[in-house]
């Protein structure tokens, strides 16, 4: 059984060919691409030779096909990604601005990915389990999904297991007050919180990022994601920034997954902190090179040449 395990939603996602041309006018498309938060950390951990395996679900169509093939050919333990007929796959469109900010449209509602129960969770699939990965936004799909992943990291936390937990919350999808709401069990057995310095404000209503990522650094490990300037761990015993490596920046989708997937590969291989967010940092700034969530997520041949191993 994999020792690292991802679940919650996998989608296709269809982006703006050129930059600064809004979703709410006609324009040209690329795509579509694997995508989906969950998935993206999957496939990034699978590259980097990380064992681990997903839980999802696809439609029987060919974005389906695209997203299971994509994670299969990498590495990624499928046999616990369904297949749904009668559902469709689920489906992102984004737009980038000149600035660097994204606008998304979702279809996530009665799609395949809403169709994960917590009654059909297999639990000696977890068996072998050290690390499962939680995102904000599998928490926001549906009542279903969300009880599907608290179930899961609750039977990994309670056989000793690790849970990590990026809120990569969609303000598009949920208010603040339903954001909360949604993320309280989580964060009640959370042991490694991924926070960028928006989220770690709303989830603790600490304006200083610093300061709201210190208050919960007593009951977990708290990696503040800190873009072009890099990342910043909190733990009980200190407290430790690791600079970005400079990439010129093509496509800034996926890059907070595969930081969290290397992350999850290095602490099971027992990097020191320092040398784990260099790890991470690596990983995520190699993301950013090519169009296409999981398109830059680099193989770990690549990021030892760069970090000298």
């Amino acid at each position: 059984m994999p020792k690292i395990i991802s679940v919650g939603e996998i989608l296709v996602e269809i982006m703006r060919k050129e930059v600064g041309v809004p979703l709410g006018v006609p324009g040209e498309f690329v795509g579509p691409f694997p995508s989906g938060a969950p998935a993206i950390f999957a496939d990034a951990v699978a590259r980097l030779g990380g064992d681990v395996g997903f839980i999802g679900a696809v439609g029987a169509d060919p974005f389906g096909h695209l997203c299971h093939n994509r994670l299969r050919e990498d590495g990624v333990d499928t046999s616990h990604l369904k297949i749904v007929k009668g559902k469709t796959t689920a489906c992102a469109f984004i737009s980038y601005a000149p600035d660097g900010s994204r606008d998304f449209v979702f279809h996530l509602k009665d799609t395949a990915a809403d169709t994960l129960k917590p009654e059909e969770l297999e639990e000696e699939y977890l068996r072998d389990t050290k690390i499962i990965h939680i995102c904000g936004s599998a928490l926001s799909v549906s009542e279903n999904m969300r009880n599907t992943c608290i179930k899961a990291a609750s039977i990994v936390k309670g056989r000793g297991g690790k849970v990590f937990f990026d809120p990569n919350i969609r303000p598009q999808l949920l208010s603040l007050e339903e954001i909360r709401r949604i993320v309280a069990p989580i964060m009640e057995i959370c042991d490694v919180f991924l926070p960028s310095g928006e989220e770690a404000g709303m989830i603790t209503g600490i304006s200083d990022p610093l300061k709201a990522c210190q208050s919960l650094s007593q009951r977990m490990m708290v990696v503040l994601k800190e873009g072009e300037r890099g990342c910043t761990a909190f733990t009980r015993e200190e407290t430790l920034h690791s600079p970005a490596i400079r990439v010129e920046v093509v496509d800034p989708t996926g890059a907070g997954d595969c930081f969290a997937g290397a992350l999850a590969v290095g602490m099971l291989e027992g990097m020191p902190l320092g040398r784990l967010l260099q790890f991470a940092n690596v990983v995520a700034g190699l993301s950013l090179t090519k169009k296409g969530p999981m398109e830059g997520a680099p193989r770990r041949e690549i990021v030892a040449e760069l970090m000298g191993l």
